[in-house]
């Protein structure tokens, strides 16, 4: 399961970074067009990008490490831990003022 999950990560960081797909990202595509350009969208999708890497990365050692050591428990452990680092992180940086222009909003 950790490895589907790691491959749909790396999918969707590629997605949004390199194929501009900017309408994966909640709440950017509902947005009018005057808000979206108070957005650094680059930026936003950099960081989507490399947290969805990141969290990629921690299943897949998950993953190896509990084949490894023989702990399934390991596997389970270290997708919890993905999500409940990874999503937080993602959603609190993503949303700071460091990524809008003009703070006037």
């Amino acid at each position: 399961m950790n490895i589907t999950v790691a491959v749909i990560f790396i999918i969707l960081g590629i997605l949004i970074k390199n194929f501009k797909l900017y309408f994966l990202i909640a709440g950017y595509n509902t947005m009018s067009k005057e808000k979206q350009e108070k957005y650094d969208i680059i930026g936003i999708a950099t960081v989507f990008r490399n947290t969805m890497f990141g969290m990629a990365i921690i299943l897949l050692l998950g993953y190896g490490l509990s084949k490894w050591l023989e702990t399934p428990n390991l596997e389970i452990y270290s997708f919890i831990f993905a999500l409940v680092i990874g999503l937080p992180y993602l959603l609190i940086v993503s949303n700071s003022n460091k990524y809008k222009i003009g703070k006037d909003n």
